[in-house]
């Protein structure tokens, strides 16, 4: 059996809200129909500005699925701001390497260079949240009946804030 084992200092923590603040501030105007208008706006300029393209033209569903993505990122950052786990960053973790998989899809297909930048920031934060759980794996072996059973048990300790 293989134990993860949640990083327990208080780093760790630090990158867990450090990722839920860059989630609040880059995704807040996503929110809000409103705002994502100003964001689409904004966006295209600075990608035109700077040669990496411009979005495509605003649409409703286009809309409504910024504003959705937006909603429910800024809930999971506040709950990551609020209060930070462990298994806050495992699982913020695993989202970002979603994320970063459909990034680099739509821009294998065509989409704007402009998203490079969101790109490498949920790489980043992905892999600085991944890679501690990775590192306190440990393997247990109860007894024969235990091997190759590819099982996992996810544990983790409690961490207290100061």
């Amino acid at each position: 059996m293989t134990r993860f084992l949640a990083p327990s200092h208080r780093a760790y923590l630090r990158v867990v809200r450090a990722s839920a603040w860059y989630d609040l501030i880059a995704t807040a105007g996503f929110a809000t129909p409103w705002t994502y208008a100003l964001m689409h706006d904004t966006l295209s300029s600075l990608g035109n500005a700077f040669g990496l393209g411009v979005l495509p033209p605003l649409d409703p569903v286009q809309g409504l699925y910024a504003n959705l993505m937006g909603s429910v990122v800024v809930v999971w950052a506040l709950l990551r701001i609020v209060r930070p786990l462990p298994m806050h960053g495992l699982f913020d973790g695993a989202a970002r390497t979603l994320f970063a998989a459909w990034e680099a899809f739509a821009m294998a297909h065509g989409a704007p260079r402009l998203l490079w930048p969101f790109l490498a920031v949920e790489v980043a934060f992905g892999v600085a949240q991944i890679l501690p759980w990775w590192r306190t794996r440990t393997a247990v072996t109860d007894g024969p009946a235990d091997r190759g059973s590819g099982s996992i048990d996810v544990t983790y300790r409690a961490v207290t804030r100061p």
